[in-house]
């Protein structure tokens, strides 16, 4: 029973960590015009930073998703869902930086040019653009992705996770052994 919700959270964690990569290559290439590059820490196609934020923004605010808090008539609880998943995952980006700075000499992004940011770590913009995504997660992608698990059952969902686990831990050890 506990193994198989955490292969379900892994590959939830994976799901949203390709995401965040796709995300982050669209604003490179599409958006700022620099070109391609990996934009993970790892070697493959992901960045762990979003598997971990989408999980915690799962874990903090999934069951907040269908309550009702009114004011008036105009149900305020997604906007103080948003504003939560912007703490969030604020929170989350500023420690990351500092993690990674201990752990590489740096961290992979600088939004020092950005107005309203702290040490080029956070920034006012990106934080409210993952108060989007974060949003965009809990309402219309978890959702989707709980009836394909459900579609394709518990035991393939488990091997798949147990697949893509080997692998990403294998470019985890591979990319600490070479840094």
């Amino acid at each position: 029973m506990y193994i198989q919700k955490w292969k379900n959270w892994f590959l939830y964690f994976w799901l949203y960590a390709v995401i965040g990569w796709i995300y982050e290559v669209f604003l490179e290439v599409a958006v700022y015009h620099w070109g391609f590059s990996n934009r993970g820490f790892l070697f493959g196609p992901y960045c762990p930073v979003y598997g971990f934020g989408a999980l915690l923004i799962l874990f903090a605010f999934g069951s907040l998703r269908k309550k009702r808090l009114v004011l008036g008539s105009i149900n305020i609880m997604p906007l103080i869902i948003f504003l939560g998943i912007v703490v969030l995952t604020t929170a989350v980006e500023l420690l990351t930086s500092y993690l990674m700075e201990w752990t590489t000499g740096g961290w992979l992004w600088d939004y020092h040019s950005y107005p309203f940011q702290f040490q080029g770590r956070i920034a006012l913009s990106p934080s409210v653009r993952f108060g989007i995504g974060g949003m965009v997660i809990l309402y219309g992608l978890h959702p989707i992705l709980e009836k394909l698990r459900k579609k394709l059952g518990e035991k393939l969902w488990g091997r798949i996770s147990l697949i893509l686990f080997i692998l990403m831990m294998a470019d985890f050890l591979w990319t600490v052994w070479h840094i």
